[in-house]
């Protein structure tokens, strides 16, 4: 096979070869969870500060022990918080747990129903944690000016939405995903709405510089076959990306050309 050249997918400093990234939620256990994200070829593995148990019970099974943080890159998120205040106070919770873990997820929701990112909440937590020396990767809208002003403030990465999170239904809006991108500096990865592959390869075909996704393996019949599925997919869709696809015509174009046809 040939070995096509790819650069690495570089956040905050830190060089990644797998463009997926993999949540740890939604599993029936810590077993599937650790074979799921093994077979995805993931290398940055991202959890709820939240609702992991990160050592804090020695008596039940932690998060660490099943993700060896020497083999995976941890992504602490903010999952859960509705506000600012809260979102802060979580990562500063994991930096303390990881002795001095700066790379963080920021999410900060806007209700329970369509766990849609409150954006003003958002870019004040992001400011906050800047500050105080996080490397931000921040969930968003697919607003670019939102996304761009994100970018200015100092965020490592931008994390737009492709729909709801959890809800499977891909990518929503094509367009203004292309718009971030094109106007990104940093790395543009799609994060939540993924239901299946090719939502992820579409994600990749679009430009954007990786994909995390969570619900999509966990809720698979078959999360260790889906986990695989999204490895090729993310890595499919960056090979298209960097391949450049044909243009679109409105006419036939026979790839069999008709000049110096033999006729009978």
């Amino acid at each position: 096979m040939t070995p096509f050249h790819d650069a690495p997918l570089t956040v905050a400093g830190r060089e990644f070869h797998s463009r997926l990234l993999v949540g740890t939620g939604r599993y029936k256990d810590y077993d599937e969870a650790r074979a799921a994200i093994t077979q995805s070829g993931t290398e940055v593995v991202t959890f709820a500060v939240r609702r992991t148990n990160l050592g804090q019970d020695t008596s039940e099974t932690g998060l660490l022990d099943v993700i060896p943080p020497e083999r995976f890159t941890l992504l602490p998120n903010t999952a859960g918080c509705y506000n600012a205040k809260d979102a802060v106070r979580t990562c500063r919770l994991a930096r303390e747990l990881l002795d001095g873990h700066s790379l963080v997820k920021l999410e900060v929701l806007g209700d329970d129903d369509t766990l849609y990112p409150n954006v003003t909440e958002t870019l004040k937590a992001a400011q906050t944690l800047l500050d105080e020396g996080f490397d931000v990767m921040v969930y968003t809208s697919d607003d670019p000016i939102v996304a761009q002003e994100l970018e200015a403030m100092g965020c490592a990465a931008i994390m737009p939405l492709g729909s709801l999170i959890g809800s499977g239904h891909g990518i929503q809006n094509p367009h203004n995903l292309r718009l971030i991108v094109e106007r990104s500096r940093v790395p543009v990865l799609v994060d939540a709405g993924i239901g299946t592959a090719s939502d992820a390869t579409m994600a990749m075909e679009l430009g954007c510089d990786g994909v995390l996704l969570n619900s999509a393996i966990a809720h698979a019949n078959d999360p260790v076959r889906m986990a695989h599925a999204m490895q090729l997919a993310v890595q499919a869709g960056r090979n298209a990306f960097l391949s450049g696809r044909m243009p679109r015509r409105q006419s036939a174009d026979p790839s069999t050309p008709f000049a110096g046809r033999i006729n009978g």
